[in-house]
C-alpha cells in the first residue's frame, strides 16, 4: 500500500485526501505546519467564548455557473450535510454574475475543509512544517523542524509558492528551470483581517449582513459574521471581520498585529461610528492573501518529479476561489492515477 503525504490541510489538501481515501487503497498522512485546519478557510474563535466564531478568510462560496455539472456533486454533498446553505443575506457592493450562486457555511467556512478532511479519516498532524525532501532511491524522505522524518511514496504539495521555494534537500535541484520560472510568476496580494466579538445583546444597527468599502485606502470589506451566516447571536452576542485593502496589507506587513489592529480599529469607527468596544479581538495577517497571477494557462498542478512522484497544487495552478481548488485537486488526481 503506498504512503502518500499531503502537506497542508487547507481546501486543496483536504480534498486530495478525501479524493485519495475514496477511490484509492492507499495510505494518507496530512501534515500542517499551523495549529488548526482551513487554510485560507479559517474561523476564529473568541477568546472569551469559544461558541463565538467569525470567518478571517474566504467569507462565502461562489459557483460559477461554467463549473455547474463538473463541480456539482462536491456543492450537493455540502449542501446535503448542511455545511452550505445558500447565502439570503444582504451583503452591499456584491456583484452577482449571471448564473452564478453563492452560498454560506453556517458554522465557518472552516467547516468546509473539516468535512473533506473527516470524509478523508485522516489525523491530520498539526505543528508539523517541512523543512526538508530528500529522494532515498524510491522514496521521499520528509523532514520536519523540530527534527524527525518519514518516507512516504508520493508527495503532494499544497502550500503557497513561496514555501515550496523554502524547502530544502534534494527538492531544490530536482525543479527544473522552466518549472521554477514559472512558479516564480505566481503573485499574491497581503491583507489583515480583524474579528471582533461583542457580549450578547449587542445591538450592531446595519441594514446589511456585509459590505464591500469603496474608495477607502484601509477598509474594503466589513461584515457582520453571524448575521452573514444566518447564525443566532442573541445568546452569543455578535462578530464582526474587517478585511484591509490590500495596498494597507502591503504598506503593513513588517508591523506587528497589535500595531495594525489599533489602525483598524480607528478606521472601522469611522466607517461605522458608534459602533462598541468588542469583549475581544483577534487580527490575523495574510501574507498569501488570494493569488492575483498564477500558473500561466492554469493547469491545474505541476509534477516535480515522476518517480516517486512529487506534485504541486493549489489555487496557485488555478485560480483564487472555492472552484480553483477543486478544479487544481481534480488535476492533482488525474496525474496520481498513474502511479496508484
Amino acid at each position: 500500500m503506498a504512503r502518500v503525504l499531503v502537506v497542508g490541510a487547507g481546501l486543496t489538501g483536504g480534498l486530495c485526501a478525501a479524493l485519495l481515501r475514496r477511490g484509492y487503497p492507499v495510505s494518507v498522512a496530512v501534515w500542517e505546519q499551523a495549529r488548526d485546519s482551513g487554510g485560507r478557510m479559517t474561523t476564529a474563535r473568541s477568546a472569551r467564548d469559544p461558541r463565538g466564531q467569525a470567518d478571517l478568510g474566504a467569507q462565502y462560496v461562489t459557483r460559477a455557473a461554467p463549473f455547474t455539472q463538473r463541480h456539482g456533486s462536491f456543492y450537493d454533498e455540502l449542501l446535503l450535510h448542511g455545511i452550505l446553505k445558500p447565502l439570503t443575506s444582504h451583503i452591499e457592493g456584491m456583484v452577482v454574475k449571471e448564473g452564478d450562486c453563492n452560498f454560506v457555511a453556517p458554522q465557518g467556512t472552516s467547516s468546509i475543509v473539516k468535512h473533506f478532511l473527516k470524509e478523508s479519516g485522516v489525523q491530520v498532524s498539526y505543528g508539523h512544517c517541512v523543512t526538508e525532501i530528500y529522494l532515498r532511491e524510491d522514496k521521499w524522505e520528509v523532514h520536519k523542524e523540530g527534527g524527525g522524518s518519514e518516507q512516504f511514496d508520493i508527495v503532494i504539495l499544497t502550500m503557497p509558492v513561496p514555501q515550496i521555494f523554502q524547502l530544502q534537500g534534494d527538492v531544490k535541484n530536482l525543479i527544473s528551470e522552466n518549472q521554477k520560472q514559472q512558479l516564480a510568476s505566481v503573485r499574491y496580494s497581503c491583507r489583515f483581517a480583524l474579528g471582533l466579538f461583542y457580549k450578547a445583546g449587542t445591538r450592531i444597527d446595519v441594514p446589511w449582513a456585509a459590505r464591500y468599502i469603496p474608495n477607502n485606502p484601509y477598509i474594503c470589506f466589513i461584515s457582520i459574521d453571524n448575521r452573514k451566516r444566518g447564525a443566532d447571536a442573541e445568546e452569543l452576542g455578535p462578530s464582526v471581520v474587517v478585511h484591509t485593502t490590500t495596498s494597507f496589507g502591503l504598506e503593513n506587513l513588517e508591523k506587528s498585529n497589535e500595531d495594525v489592529q489599533d489602525v483598524i480599529l480607528q478606521q472601522v469607527s469611522r466607517v461605522l461610528p458608534g459602533l462598541p468596544m468588542p469583549l475581544s479581538t483577534t487580527c490575523h495577517r495574510w501574507t498569501y492573501s488570494q493569488v492575483t497571477q498564477a500558473i500561466p494557462n492554469c493547469p491545474g498542478q505541476m509534477t516535480l518529479h515522476h518517480n516517486p512522484l512529487l506534485i504541486c497544487g493549489g489555487d496557485s495552478f488555478t485560480w483564487s476561489n472555492f472552484d480553483g481548488c477543486l478544479e487544481s485537486a481534480l488535476c492533482v488526481m488525474e496525474a496520481l492515477k498513474p502511479h496508484l
